[in-house]
């Protein structure tokens, strides 16, 4: 194994942080609190620089919103000044797990995506069920309020196999104990806030354990994972009925995670299988009937606030061409059809 020792350095490092604000900023330019930040740009740079060096940093408090996505979701957005430290850490912690994770996953990577892990999983049905001739069974699960019951320990313990640097370690310790959700119980702090750019990449180390015990160690061939939602596949019901108590005991005494009850499911492909927004059939893909219903209603939501001049008719149609670019990845070309009719159908109204 690979061990880094030279990592706090190239994090704080004032190169690394304006990089760091160059990408955090994007299409955020026009919010309140960047441009305060802009303003005195190199002033909160160094200042930002000027606490890390010194070990005084002391990552800030979050605002709390929910939004739906499409269930209720707890959003934590952290300040300005903390958002471009979570940038300048990724872009150096990133690269030393990378090389470790597994090609069949898919979350918040580079090249990766949703899009591409239901092709990876489309692929893989085909090979087992050899153009229908041959059984093809999907273990389907995911984990019971996964980002809630990170266990901070656990996470800090698997970055410490690779980052030998005790100043490294002192900041990332920071950034993840800057928030512990309902399910902490002392001492046992748990929880990563979904909105923190950290958050996503610590998501993926978190379970790479999983995907390295799943690969090597129960020797799974057919395995594509997104967060902490997974798939098997294989042409035996027996042999993913026999995995399930593996895999659960691994998650509860090596992670310290559940599996959500009410969805580890095994079914046939043809009955259609339920992933990353998608239901995949031997030979064509849907869209899922509760995504439709979300992207009708959202277009219309959109065709509101364009109205009440809200949005620009540019934003308004790049709203449109996005939804549309999420129905040519399935067999929808009629439901195409209909939301633009819609479309303009609301934009005459």
């Amino acid at each position: 194994m690979i061990c880094y020792n030279d990592v706090f350095n190239q994090i704080i490092s004032p190169e690394n942080l304006f990089l760091a604000w160059d990408a955090f900023k994007g299409d955020k330019q026009k919010k309140q609190d960047v441009l305060r930040f802009e303003w005195n740009l190199e002033q909160h740079i160094f200042n930002l620089h000027r606490d890390l060096k010194n070990k005084t940093y002391k990552h800030g408090p979050y605002t709390g919103f929910y939004i739906q996505d499409p269930k209720q979701r707890h959003i934590h957005k952290a300040s300005v000044r903390d958002r471009v430290l979570h940038h300048a850490v990724s872009s150096v912690i990133n690269p030393i797990f990378e090389s470790t994770f597994i090609p069949t996953s898919f979350s918040c990577r580079i090249g990766y995506g949703t899009h591409k892990g239901v092709k990876a999983l489309e692929k893989i049905l085909r090979k087992i069920q050899k153009n229908g001739t041959n059984s093809c069974f999907i273990l389907k699960c995911d984990i019971q309020k996964f980002f809630n019951t990170v266990d901070h320990a656990i996470l800090l313990s698997i970055l410490g196999k690779r980052i030998k640097d005790n100043n490294a370690i002192w900041l990332l310790k920071e950034i993840i104990e800057s928030f512990s959700s309902s399910y902490s119980t002392p001492p046992k702090r748990k929880g990563l806030p979904i909105g923190n750019l950290t958050s996503q990449l610590f998501a993926n180390i978190y379970m790479n354990e999983f995907d390295q015990f799943i690969k090597h160690e129960m020797k799974v061939k057919y395995y594509v994972r997104y967060t902490d939602d997974f798939a098997i596949v294989s042409s035996s019901r027996q042999y993913l009925e026999k995995l399930i108590p593996c895999i659960t005991y691994f998650l509860d005494y090596e992670l310290e995670l559940k599996l959500h009850p009410k969805k580890i499911v095994i079914r046939k492909l043809r009955q259609g299988i339920d992933f990353l927004g998608y239901i995949i059939f031997p030979k064509h893909r849907l869209i899922r009937s509760k995504t439709k219903r979300r992207m009708f209603t959202k277009m219309r939501h959109r065709i509101e606030e364009y109205k009440f001049k809200k949005i620009s008719k540019l934003t308004l149609e790049q709203s449109l061409w996005s939804y549309l670019g999420v129905l040519s990845h399935a067999t929808a070309h009629a439901l195409s059809d209909e939301l633009k009719n819609q479309f303009w159908f609301w934009l005459s109204e």
